[in-house]
């Protein structure tokens, strides 16, 4: 880490005691920035780095509801509202047991970075509770959103913060906050939240746009080296939405995708994953993957060991943080991976991303690779402002060129620096400087 970015550190992991993910998060964007500094003295001059580091709100509430037994539970929920130099507060909200401030708080830091690249005029922020919606009824989901989306409410608006859909929040769960939202102001506000459906004025591509766009992303990489998807081995983690539109991508990009996971294993088809029966499993039963191996002849499930350990040409984690370590690092290298695209936000290890840079795999961060489902997202906004729909065609277009952009971007930024390649380098440096000039111009704020 550069000198002058140490002592700034320091004072992070003194004021942000025990939220280990937003440190990682932190040291990554750190790691970059030495050379940034050395050509642009003025962002330390105004002191950029620690107000960025600094989010401009954090909203902590209660959520109380009533289960389908009459009981009464009560869940905490967030909003951090992190940094809206560019635009309006924009990501996702995440319902999952695990969820706690300094898992909000590193998506939010990622999410202003990501949002930057793409290019669209939205900050950054992120929200979410430590509800599980696995398992509930879809009853006892809609009175836990309506319960918090009665607080959460005030703090949000198309010209504020715009929440979407993260692990945990689909289209059901968006229209219960929705509905809430309209009920409670009394506004049919259709930017205020993204990840509709289309009946509420959602956009096409949407549900696949954060897939589609890691693909897209590790395509570019991939072409590079006169290469492509086609022909490719390719093992995908999760079974969320990410995951099965990664899969879909990637199979229409002529790649055979025999892997894929959820938290009770990993499934191994040879014979290539059959989407249609992944899509019924998860989107239409919210069942496990082991209802798709009990229906699929030849299809193993693994519930020991990892799915890094399948030998592939290109690896998409798409599930959680931190779900590709070392060792799967290390086993994927020793297979021959050529590629690592993160569909998921910073589930690569610093460990394990090292290894993969020092062996001369191409390696997306989820900051530039998963970056297509915030700007579709951005121009679900767009679309509602115009009081316009666009075609699947139209939408799928926009996205690709983002993407591309993306990709260009970080790829120009890296050898700008001196590092040719290191795309986590040119995503961070390049969100950086667009954030951070945009911050100077508005003065102490």
């Amino acid at each position: 880490m550069d000198p002058i970015l140490q002592p700034i550190f320091d004072e992070v992991l003194q004021r942000n005691r025990g939220e280990s993910e937003f440190h990682q998060a932190v040291t990554e964007v750190f790691d970059s920035l030495g050379p940034v500094l050395a050509k642009n003295p003025q962002y330390a001059d105004q002191a950029i780095i620690q107000r960025l580091l600094e989010p401009e709100r954090q909203i902590i509430f209660r959520v109380p509801w009533v289960d389908d037994a009459g009981v009464v539970q009560v869940n905490r929920g967030f909003r951090v509202e992190y940094n809206s130099a560019l635009g309006p507060y924009k990501g996702g909200l995440r319902f999952h047991p695990s969820v706690y401030i300094g898992i909000i708080k590193f998506l939010g830091f990622e999410q202003i970075f990501k949002n930057a690249l793409t290019g669209l005029p939205i900050g950054g922020g992120k929200g979410g509770s430590d509800f599980n919606p696995q398992g509930r009824s879809d009853a006892e989901v809609m009175r836990f959103c309506q319960s918090f989306m009665t607080e959460l409410w005030r703090h949000i608006g198309e010209y504020t913060d715009v929440p979407a859909g993260d692990i945990g929040v689909g289209g059901r769960e968006i229209g219960y906050l929705f509905g809430q939202f309209k009920r409670l102001t009394n506004r049919y506000e259709s930017g205020v939240l993204t990840g509709k459906s289309l009946a509420l004025g959602g956009s096409l591509v949407r549900t696949e746009a954060t897939g589609y766009g890691t693909v897209m992303f590790a395509e570019q990489m991939l072409g590079t080296r006169g290469e492509s998807f086609d022909g490719q081995r390719v093992v995908v983690s999760g079974a969320g939405n990410v995951s099965t539109y990664a899969i879909e991508k990637a199979q229409a990009l002529g790649a055979d995708v025999v892997a894929f996971s959820d938290s009770s294993g990993y499934v191994l088809d040879e014979a290539g994953v059959d989407l249609d029966l992944l899509k019924q499993v998860k989107e239409v039963e919210r069942g496990r993957v082991a209802d798709y191996v009990a229906r699929r002849s030849g299809a193993k499930l693994q519930t020991t060991g990892s799915i890094w350990d399948i030998p592939c040409d290109v690896a998409l984690p798409c599930a959680t943080q931190n779900e590709l370590p070392e060792d799967g690092a290390k086993a994927l290298i020793k297979n021959g991976v050529k590629a690592v695209a993160e569909g998921a936000n910073m589930p690569t290890t610093p460990e394990a991303t090292t290894l993969f840079q020092e062996a001369g795999v191409l390696f997306a961060p989820g900051k530039a690779a998963n970056a297509g489902g915030v700007a579709t997202s951005a121009l679900e906004m767009q679309q509602n402002a115009q009081r316009d729909t666009w075609t699947f065609e139209q939408t799928e277009a926009r996205l690709t060129s983002v993407m591309t952009s993306i990709h260009d971007t970080c790829a120009a930024t890296a050898e700008e620096y001196g590092s040719p390649g290191d795309y986590v380098k040119g995503a961070n440096i390049a969100g950086f400087i667009k954030v951070a000039d945009a911050m100077i111009t508005m003065g102490v704020v």
